[in-house]
């Protein structure tokens, strides 16, 4: 909690004013007040009240203005709200061992089913751009709301030769920060982290979907670092089953550098070996997951994939942000302050007179 206008606390001073008024006026009632042969005659003709009903409504109407004297002080709170900022960079894992055919026709086509469904179902403000990485990684549409580019890239999505994870976050990194200022380049020396940042995340995130584990360039645990220090966050999944089959390529899913050689028409598709299906190392994309603050999900079928997709957006669709949070102040303070006001008239009405 902060406060845009500290000095304005003085208002609560309002209310220890309004007790030592009402001490000073209860003490010269009682200096005034005139001696009766009989109190109880009296007693019998006031309206019975108990101590609690006579504190209550003294104490809702204080603590009703002490809320509000706090408004005045413009009160500042880190809430998780709604980002219409939003940057999706989405890292596909396009290695030889995707064509696996565990998951029919092969990972490659079910992941490109999901991503595409992905980018359809999000809004019209969210930017989202995409990489492919297999021994390098390559930024194929930069972030953008248009959707018709990022749908044609994942149609020509190719297989190469091997995984690298931690470049395709590094790559990630650099595409954000082309759209974000608030986000250096990978090549950029950050300063310290400022005192109370160090939960607040940017509203761009990372994804990466892949079938395997890095090996080759950068550690991804080393590029999660990097960017954790940008506060971006990225999600890992990790893709195929425990059972690897064989590898079927079609011909347009082998590009140049695929593991089954380039420029030969394979025809109706490519049957290879399991050599190319390697392990999901689950361990290093649950690190980078929790580094960076994310998650990491493991999908075992088309189905579970696209529901991981899907509810995406609900994980990430929140950042923190100091929010003005004054007129909850003001509607509390009223709130308590007219329940006072309305339980001690209620409760000190006088008895109604008979009809006649």
């Amino acid at each position: 909690m902060s406060l845009s206008w500290p000095w304005a606390l003085l208002a609560l001073l309002v209310v220890p004013l309004l007790l030592v008024a009402r001490w000073w006026l209860n003490r010269r009632r009682k200096r005034a007040a005139v001696t009766v042969s009989s109190v109880a005659l009296i007693r019998a003709a006031l309206p019975g009240r108990s101590a609690w009903r006579r504190r209550i409504p003294v104490f809702l109407f204080l603590a009703g203005l002490l809320a509000l004297a706090g408004a005045v002080a413009r009160p500042h709170a880190s809430m998780s709200v709604p980002s219409n900022n939003t940057t999706i960079l989405l890292a596909i894992d396009v290695s030889g061992s995707m064509c696996n055919t565990d998951i029919a026709p092969n990972r490659l086509a079910v992941a490109a089913d999901a991503a595409r469904d992905f980018v359809e179902a999000q809004d019209g403000e969210t930017r989202i751009g995409l990489v492919a990485f297999s021994g390098i990684a390559g930024l194929l549409v930069a972030p953008t709301t248009d959707k018709d580019p990022l749908l044609d890239s994942i149609d020509t999505l190719k297989t190469g030769r091997g995984t690298a994870i931690g470049q395709a976050i590094l790559t990630s990194i650099d595409a954000i920060a082309e759209k974000n200022p608030d986000v250096a380049a990978t090549g950029v020396e950050l300063p310290d982290a400022a005192p109370g940042t160090e939960g607040d995340f940017e509203p761009d995130t990372i994804v990466v979907l892949t079938d395997g584990s890095n090996t080759t360039g950068v550690d991804p645990v080393t590029a999660a670092e990097q960017a954790a220090a940008r506060r971006l966050r990225v999600y890992t999944i990790g893709f195929g089953t425990t059972e690897p089959q064989q590898l079927v390529c079609t011909a347009d899913q082998i590009s140049g550098d695929s593991p089954f050689g380039g420029g030969r028409n394979w025809g109706g598709g490519f049957g290879g070996g399991r050599g190319g299906a390697r392990e999901i190392d689950e361990e290093a994309l649950t690190q980078v997951a929790d580094l960076t603050g994310g998650r990491y999900f493991k999908a075992g079928d088309a189905e579970q994939l696209t529901d991981v997709l899907n509810d995406l957006p609900g994980e990430f669709g929140l950042v923190k942000q100091d929010v003005e949070v004054t007129v909850w102040f003001v509607l509390l303070g009223v709130l308590l302050a007219f329940s006072g006001v309305g339980l001690s008239m209620w409760w000190n009405r006088g008895p109604s007179l008979p009809r006649r």
